[in-house]
């Protein structure tokens, strides 16, 4: 990203070399105009891509908890000594009033376990999310900032407007930090959901990598 915007900075100074002997078309300064507004809409299209893939990536780790943790987590609860003696005796019982109260008294307590392991795992997403978010958004900000300075120069001064098309594709988001988060938010949910490690080896896994995807996308 970097290196387009550069070459964008090198045109606009050849637009000011060029001054003397280059007539523009009076059609440039609304262009350049129009391809701020583009750039503007272009961010907003790529933000909301990246909302929609990492709340895939949520949905994913939700089924992770659904179908894998909270089974595991349940029978380890229900084998505890003083649950499984009171279980035990509710079911030897037949009483379905007493089975039921059972229930609602640990059930509550089961939830709220769950919701804190669900955010354990959901928080590193949100957080890397934010991350690339902030990236995108100074990137765009960047191309703006530059294509506002082209298009005062040429409202001022009426010097040469580049194509639109070869503007568009400058300002193309590029940064290798950016796609590189993306691709290890993906490959842990991946390794979340298809590894052949305990589940608690994969809980701890996912957070690690998360983790260090978020480090990596600030410099750190």
């Amino acid at each position: 990203m970097k290196q387009h915007l550069t070459a964008l900075a090198v045109v606009t100074f050849a637009f000011i070399a060029l001054s003397g002997c280059v007539v523009i078309p009076q059609e440039a300064p609304e262009l350049s105009s129009e391809l701020g507004k583009r750039i503007a809409a272009i961010e907003e299209s790529h933000i909301s891509l990246l909302r929609k893939y990492m709340d895939e990536k949520r949905k994913q780790v939700d089924l992770f908890i659904r179908d894998e943790w909270t089974p595991k987590f349940a029978e380890a609860y229900f084998k505890q000594p003083n649950i499984s003696k009171v279980w035990m005796e509710v079911v030897a019982s037949g009483n379905e009033s007493d089975r039921l109260k059972l229930l609602t008294l640990v059930g509550p307590k089961l939830q709220e376990r769950i919701n804190m392991e669900r955010v354990k795992l959901i928080k590193p997403l949100d957080d890397i999310e934010k991350e690339i978010e902030r990236k995108l958004r100074d990137e765009y900000r960047q191309a703006k900032a530059i294509n506002n300075s082209i298009t005062s120069y040429l409202v001022s001064a009426a010097k040469v407007a580049e194509n639109r098309d070869r503007l568009l594709e400058m300002i193309g988001v590029e940064d290798e930090k950016i796609r590189k988060a993306i691709t290890d938010a993906d490959k842990a949910v991946e390794n979340l959901m298809t590894s052949k490690e305990a589940v608690e080896n994969r809980f701890a896994d996912f957070k690690e990598s998360i983790e260090s995807a978020r480090k990596a996308l600030l410099g750190k």
